[in-house]
């Protein structure tokens, strides 16, 4: 890695509205930025995302081949900030710190960007709806205003039982899996109850240690994660587990039901879920035979189900009226 400066402390306090006061590293692999290169591109998908809003862009670089301290610490970052208050707008104190990289570091870098927004056609399946290229923050902008309008989900009123399903080949972890929470949180109803059906889903973490650390600390939201930050110098030293953490949390908002193919009752309800008898959820609920959005079961309760949590961001209109994106 090389180092290229700091986003100063003092820029941290001010977008993290006085909750954290530390600078943030810029690093980035030498590969990179240490060969004469003619051209770098820079390729990827704008869509949501829960730790900076809209994902790609500058995030490619400063975290796709960026440092540890980059990394923990803006995905940190955003979890203090709130993810009501990031998923799905363009503007956004992670945002700021990626910006503040290329307007100071990166300027000179021979970076061209090519982003793609990718969305569900009236049959079900996966099209590119937009395709765009540039070498400043115009073409991010563009891509992002397009995937506001086809990616996210806006619903008249809030979700009071939603059914997310994760498939097997694609989610074996709730650090992946947790999308079926990061992406439904805005939309959840108070008192409501999200379900993921997650035959694949056995492990917590996507290496041993993050593992242990969501076993050890489970996903108690904000405040109580927080104080966990304060008194565990392990959570300070991976601040991405630390905000892990707090996203896949309903800060008790709302019931989450995990039905796991290979996670026990214990162990998914010592981490702060409820547990859902995974054999007894596939029948109740045949995904395969489901659509996605709002329906009525045969027995007369309504459900809104989501097949796949990674291809949007489901919200109320009223969370995004003019102005609010």
């Amino acid at each position: 890695m090389r180092h290229w400066g700091d986003v100063p402390a003092s820029a941290i306090r001010e977008w993290s509205e006085g909750r954290l006061d530390w600078p943030v590293r810029s690093e980035v692999n030498r590969a990179l930025t240490d060969e004469p290169w003619d051209l770098i591109l820079s390729v990827g998908q704008v869509v949501p995302h829960e730790v900076i809003g809209m994902a790609n862009y500058n995030k490619n670089i400063f975290t796709g081949v960026g440092g540890s301290d980059t990394i923990n610490k803006t995905h940190f970052l955003g979890a203090v900030h709130g993810m009501e208050r990031m998923m799905g707008r363009v503007d956004t104190p992670v945002r700021a710190v990626f910006d503040y990289m290329t307007d100071n570091f990166a300027r000179d870098w021979p970076i061209a960007y090519i982003h793609t927004v990718r969305a569900k056609d009236d049959e079900g399946r996966l099209v590119t709806r937009g395709l765009f290229s540039g070498r400043d923050r115009r073409c991010f902008e563009a891509a992002a205003r397009l995937a506001q309008v086809v990616n996210l989900d806006l619903l008249d009123k809030p979700i009071v039982k939603a059914v997310v399903y994760l498939d097997a080949g694609e989610y074996q972890s709730t650090w992946l899996g947790n999308k079926a929470i990061y992406r439904t949180r805005l939309a959840m109803a108070d008192e409501g109850e999200l379900i993921i059906i997650a035959p694949g889903v056995r492990h917590f973490g996507e290496d041993a240690e993050i593992d242990r650390l969501i076993r050890c600390y489970g996903y108690r939201g904000t405040p109580t994660t927080l104080k966990q930050v304060d008194e565990n110098e392990e959570l300070r030293e991976n601040l991405s587990a630390a905000a892990h953490l707090i996203h896949g949390s309903s800060e008790g908002r709302f019931r989450i039901t995990y039905c796991a193919g290979g996670l026990s009752r214990a162990e998914v309800e010592a981490v702060g879920f409820e547990h859902g008898n995974l054999d007894d959820a596939m029948r109740r609920y045949p995904v395969e035979q489901l659509r996605d959005g709002l329906q009525t079961m045969p027995d007369g309760e309504e459900i809104f189900f989501i097949s796949n949590p990674a291809l949007g961001l489901w919200a109320l209109k009223s969370q995004f009226a003019e102005g609010g994106a």
